[in-house]
Parts: C-alpha cells; structure tokens; sequence
C-alpha cells in the first residue's frame, strides 16, 4: 500500500521543513515548493491527497492557489489545510477548505490533523 501523499506550499524553509518532518513521521511522503507559480504548475498535473497551503507566498498567492483547486473537480478528494498567520485573510476564503491553523502551529496539532485526514484504505 502506497502512503498518501502531501504537498507543502510553504516559502519559509525552516517551516516546510517542519511540516514535511511531521508529516512523514505520520505515514506521508511531502514534497515542498515555495513559489506559489511552481505549485500551481505542478498542480495542473498531479493531484495530493492532501495540500498544506501558506496564503503569502512568492509569485502566486495561495488565495489564487486555492481557486484554481476548488474549481477543478480532479481535487474533490484532496484536503485543503490552510496553515498561515493571517487569521483575517483565512476568515474570508471561500471554498473546500478542510481546516485553517493559524501560525505559529503546534506540530503535534499539525500531526494529530493530518493523520485523522489520512485516506482510509481501501478493501
């Protein structure tokens, strides 16, 4: 069985680094970007089970990230976790966003979240 997989759009090094250790403790394989352009490119050809998302990031914002995946039914499964330190901004996204943690987040919250977000294997 394959593990799911995470994408962590994150531009602050130390950070995506974060995340994509917790995730993997959890049974993920991650792959970071940090350029809102390079993420959208590799999303209109792959899909994650799950997209950890920062809002402010270079190029691209993950607002405009987030709107080109909820209108691409290909990302109906995909769960959207919103991770940022702007609680005004994450309060206005609209969309199918699984959950918002605000900045500076708690790895073991992250991990407790993303395991229950985990796809359920098939029989």
């Amino acid at each position: 069985m394959s593990k799911p997989f995470a994408l962590i759009v994150e531009d602050d090094a130390m950070l995506a680094d974060i995340f994509s250790r917790a995730l993997q403790a959890i049974e993920y394989e991650t792959e970071i970007m940090r350029d809102g352009r390079v993420a959208s490119e590799w999303l209109q050809k792959n899909v994650p089970e799950l997209l950890v998302l920062d809002l402010h990031l270079p190029f691209l914002t993950g607002d405009d990230i987030l709107n080109q995946v909820n209108v691409d039914t290909r990302f109906a499964a995909t769960k959207i976790m919103i991770v940022t330190a702007d609680a005004l901004r994450a309060s206005y996204l609209n969309g199918n966003i699984t959950l918002t943690l605000i900045k500076p987040v708690d790895v073991s919250q992250l991990q407790k979240l993303a395991h229950r977000l985990k796809p359920k294997p098939t029989t």
